[in-house]
């Protein structure tokens, strides 16, 4: 298990990178996570230093930093222990599982605890990330039973066959996944790969990799070495897990540009993939929406949610022109209460962002923005003291701005979101989904033919009526995008099949091949 001191470790807050003079007279760092790899925990003497997000000059803890043999190492564990997985019913792989998630919610405060440090949001977010995991897992082993399911073709005229079609599982199956939920998002894959037989290497994402690799690390100590293994450390470093032969398959999380390199190194050994990319959702608000405070409270959390950084937020308003000013009173109504601030703080609602290169894009967006003449709105107050100089950003509204600057056009995965009026539905569908992205989308009106009328012409993966974002996903849904923003599904009995292959075996008839002879 994890080492846990309480000391921290002093960092440049330019390059979030500790010196050697300050490593050197300093203690070890609070939180120390290893690999684990085919059943046994390594350390390596390279680690990497987590930055505090919303404290420069603080490290939260060490993460071992793989070295390429390492990766390697981690796929040969899966290799190795994926003939006596695979072999297992898949009832009896859910067995194991069901055991191996015992207990998993014994340290979710202090998995939270470290989640909200190493990532900036706020500690009940935190929490709930470690939960859904947990939720997505058993949601998992609750489709055991159809795994298995063999579908059997009768002969027909032509055919005299009958054919069984089975599925089996791939291999070995590499899970990447990302900063801003990655234990929850990591439950969207995981458990489905390995009900379908597989094994896994598991990699955190890079900047925030403690949590995530203390809870899983729990759970691979329960099933059979080499079945569940995880790799921390420098992306550089982990090629193998997309180009090694013997890894069948990938699945991403992250961003496009991310997702279009997983594709090209891929492609060289023609590795599978599953990509949940950047979304650029847009909500739409008919004229006859529904403003109540109970739907502003959920239109305010689909925006702001973790400081506006989750792949399903909404990331553009469409409102019916008779209703902007209404909404925009609502929404400001919730921003002039923000709390800005450390996620473990009592009272903070809104953390920082996680990294300074995206806290200068949204800035820079929000300057384009104010410099195009669009009416822009800010709330709320930057932290001092020690917080001074940390990712903090104040909440943003823009105000009907050119639908041609990157507020509307790019994912500003920040604290911002342009409000957009419209004067017909057909305006709002086109806008919407004028995008390169097609993750989620939402409607809201007091209308059960205006929800399908327009829900089903967005051109998305998802769709919520009246609601929108994470809070609200049902986990044993087909959840993945369209366009740029994947392909593939997680979740459901679909979330298995991806990570299987179909098996047919075709039996001759000799009756229906005797009848087809007259």
């Amino acid at each position: 298990m994890t080492d846990t001191q309480n000391a921290v470790v002093s960092t440049d807050a330019a390059s979030g990178e500790a010196s050697d003079t300050e490593v050197g007279s300093a203690a070890e760092a609070a939180v120390r996570t290893g690999l684990f790899i085919g059943g046994e925990q390594r350390f390596t003497d390279e680690v990497v230093k987590i930055a505090d997000p919303a404290k420069p000059g603080v490290v939260v803890g060490e993460a071992a930093s793989a070295s390429p043999q390492d990766v390697a190492d981690a796929v040969a564990a899966a290799k190795a222990a994926y003939p006596a997985w695979s072999a297992l019913s898949a009832a009896e792989r859910a067995a194991k599982m069901a055991e191996a998630i015992a207990g998993i919610a014994d340290d979710r405060d202090t998995d939270a605890a470290i989640l909200s440090q190493e990532n900036g949001k706020i500690r009940m977010e935190a929490w709930i990330d470690a939960l859904v995991f947990e939720i997505r897992w058993n949601l998992a082993l609750a489709v055991a039973d159809q795994v298995d399911e063999v579908t059997t073709l009768e002969p027909a005229p032509g055919l005299p066959v009958t054919t069984k079609v089975a599925h089996s599982p791939l291999g070995v199956v590499s899970i990447i996944v990302p900063f801003n939920w990655p234990i929850a998002i990591l439950g969207a894959g995981l458990p489905y790969a390995l009900l379908a037989g597989n094994t896994v290497v598991v990699k955190p994402p890079a900047s925030a990799p403690l949590a995530t690799a203390r809870l899983v690390q729990r759970v691979a100590e329960k099933l059979p070495a080499g079945v569940l293994n995880i790799v921390t450390g420098k992306d550089e470093n982990m090629s193998a897990l997309i180009q090694n032969p013997d890894v069948a398959k990938v699945s991403f999380t992250g961003s496009v540009n991310g997702g279009k390199r997983m594709m090209e190194m891929a492609s060289k050994t023609l590795t599978r993939v599953t990509l949940e990319l950047g979304g650029n959702d847009a909500a739409v608000l008919a004229e006859d929406v529904d403003l109540s405070d109970a739907h502003l409270d959920r239109l305010f959390g689909a925006i702001y949610d973790t400081t506006g950084q989750i792949c399903m937020n909404a990331k553009r308003v469409y409102v019916h022109r008779s209703r902007l000013d209404e909404l925009v009173a609502g929404l400001e109504a919730r921003l002039q209460k923000v709390v800005i601030g450390y996620g473990l703080d009592e009272g903070t609602t809104m953390g920082p962002l996680h990294q300074p290169a995206q806290k200068a894009f949204v800035e820079e967006i929000i300057q384009e923005a104010k410099d195009a003449g669009a009416e822009v709105r800010e709330y709320g107050e930057l932290p001092g003291g020690e917080l001074a100089g940390g990712n903090f950003l104040r909440p943003a509204l823009v105000i009907d701005p050119d639908p041609s600057l990157r507020v509307v056009t790019r994912e500003q995965f920040g604290p911002v979101i342009p409000i957009i009026p419209f004067d017909s539905d057909d305006e709002a569908i086109a806008a919407a989904n004028d995008t390169w992205a097609g993750l989620g989308g939402s409607v809201w009106t007091s209308s059960p033919e205006t929800a399908q009328r327009i829900g089903s012409r967005l051109q998305c993966g998802y769709v919520w009526i009246n609601d929108h974002g994470a809070n609200r996903l049902d986990l044993r849904a087909p959840f993945g995008g369209v366009k740029q923003s994947g392909m593939g599904r997680e979740q459901g009995i679909e979330g298995v099949r991806d990570f299987q292959d179909t098996h047919s075996v075709a039996t001759l008839d000799e009756e229906a091949l005797k009848a087809m002879a007259h």
